[in-house]
């Protein structure tokens, strides 16, 4: 799970956001070490050598729990100017350490209208390096990891801004009680345009850490869904912003913005954020057994459910009521005409890379029809990787290097090696229900029987996956964050369950039967999804 820079109200908001959907769906836990950047002191000393006495240090919180800080930066350039930013956090995912490194560099001209930006995202395995030019509407990037550099040009609808410049942007005439502007934003993390709403509100008094009050604007921005406050002064600079998603950056003094002493209680915060509990007079007791459920969802308005993505295969939506069928029992239809568009390689989906290939032929070599090399991938993906939960830009490439990961790891190298063989597949995300919650997770659809999309789960080791898996959207990250705006405000009501004949219902309420005493041991088997292990 993978958008990593986000518009106003700056790059920090909106990348937290979306490392949140990552880091949900890698462990559904968000924590930072007391030791900061224990393993990096060094590198850190040298990236933040850059920045001189003008810098703009932010501390940022999550409910109140300090987890990281970003510092940013406008100096000359040429004609123009370049705008710079750096971000670190500390995460602890299931016991395990991992420092993200985020850095963007923004090149603009006199008017502050984007020129060139560098993008980085660094979960300790290596960073995903974007760059990229505009001449006009026409767009070159290069994605470089460890793997190797992909690159390809798009021409876009109108030439785009990035979020480091939106602020000064505003300052640069745009900063009007009452004015409202609609612009377009490239986001180098999910590599597209999407649109933004500002609305620029009365100027307020607004005081930063250990700091006199500063008159600001207040600026609400609304973008996929999110709708987030920021103060910005007449010069551009963002004292605050805030997101519903309970995350503060704050102004403050460089010392205070890198003193790390976080308490353990946001990763409980996390947790319970991350999952959904349904309410519901029948306890799940195994997933497998699942042959039908009927869900209603509340708690989001009507509009941001993506109802396209979530109609179809499985499942069937009439209003805020949805449907979950056996994935066993669903037949092919007619053909998608479709489907062949889920054959191409894609920036992090590198299915034309020979390495992919090699492996993908290793893995169902023997195999016959499609559904037979689709089970046969879910098996090898699953006992390929190494489970542990990453937060990271998943690259199909990076993933086979470094065989480890969760299940978006899990997701991206699946469907890379089943469009390398020929195999249609995409990715889903939505929930999946575990140990009594609906977790926030990643999954591979994948199109068999020349006419059938089917969801499999190759991090769970399940095909086809269990009928808990309730899907919200489909696609990469420009796609996922359409989950953003329910993180915590989706509720489930389940209506009906049918459970597979022979499995023993667990009423809510009702004491559990004593079955006795085994006289044998009984094997668990670990796996990993992106919430926990089952």
């Amino acid at each position: 799970m993978r958008a990593l820079v986000r518009p106003l109200p700056r790059a920090v908001t909106r990348t937290l956001s979306l490392l949140i959907l990552i880091a949900w769906g890698a462990a559904m836990a968000l924590v930072v070490d007391r030791s900061y950047l224990q393993a990096s002191s060094g590198n850190l000393a040298t990236d933040l050598a850059r920045y001189g006495s003008s810098a703009v240090w932010r501390g940022v919180y999550y409910r109140g729990e300090k987890i990281g800080f970003t510092v940013s930066q406008t100096v000359p350039e040429g004609d123009g100017f370049q705008l710079m930013e750096d971000g670190r956090l500390q995460m602890a995912l299931l016991g395990a350490t991992t420092a993200a490194t985020i850095r963007t560099n923004a090149h603009v001209d006199a008017n502050f209208a984007l020129r060139a930006f560098e993008f980085s995202l660094d979960p300790g395995t290596g960073a995903v390096d974007v760059r990229g030019a505009l001449d006009g509407r026409r767009l070159t990037l290069d994605v470089k990891t460890k793997s190797g550099t992909r690159s390809e040009e798009r021409m876009l609808d109108e030439p785009p801004a990035l979020s480091l410049n939106l602020s000064r942007r505003l300052a640069n005439g745009g900063l009007v009680a009452g004015a409202r502007h609609q612009w377009t934003i490239f986001d180098p993390a999910t590599l597209r345009n999407s649109p933004v709403t500002v609305e620029v509100g009365r100027r307020e008094l607004v005081r930063a850490a250990g700091a006199a009050p500063i008159p600001a604007f207040r600026v609400e921005m609304t973008f996929a869904g999110l709708r987030t406050t920021s103060w910005v002064t007449d010069t551009g600079e963002v004292v605050r912003e805030e997101s519903p998603l309970g995350l503060i950056t704050v102004r403050e003094s460089a010392e205070s913005a890198r003193a790390m002493a976080v308490s353990r209680r946001i990763q409980v915060d996390m947790l319970q954020a991350a999952a959904v509990v349904p309410t519901m007079r029948t306890r799940i007791a195994e997933p497998r057994d699942v042959r039908f459920m009927r869900l209603r969802l509340s708690g989001v308005d009507a509009g941001v459910l993506p109802i396209d993505d979530m109609q179809g295969v499985t499942q069937k939506v009439d209003g805020s009521l949805v449907e979950l069928r056996d994935p066993q029992t669903v037949q092919a239809q007619r053909p998608d005409p479709a489907a062949t568009h889920y054959l191409a390689a894609e920036a992090f989906i590198e299915s034309d890379a020979p390495e992919i290939i090699a492996e993908a032929e290793t893995a169902v070599r023997g195999a016959t029809g499609s559904r037979d090399r689709a089970e046969r991938l879910v098996r090898y993906v699953n006992a390929l990787l190494d489970k542990k939960p990453t937060v990271s830009l998943p690259s199909a490439r990076e993933v086979l290097r470094t065989k480890v990961g969760d299940c978006n790891e899990h997701t991206v190298l699946y469907v890379a090696m089943a469009r390398a063989i020929g195999i249609p597949a995409r990715i889903a995300v939505g929930l999946v229900y575990i140990h009594g919650a609906f977790y926030y997770h990643a999954w591979p659809e994948v199109y068999v029987d020349n006419g059938l999309w089917l969801p499999v789960d190759p991090t769970l080791n399940q095909f086809p996956a269990d009928t808990t898996h309730l899907r919200l959207a489909r696609g990469g990250l420009d796609k996922q964050t359409a989950v953003l705006p329910l993180m915590g405000r989706l509720k489930i009501d389940v209506l009906d369950l049918e459970l597979a004949p022979n499995s023993t219902p667990i009423l809510v309420g009702r004491q559990a039967p004593d079955l006795g005493t085994l006289a044998i041991p009984i094997p668990r088997r670990e796996s990993a999804c992106c919430a926990c292990s089952r």
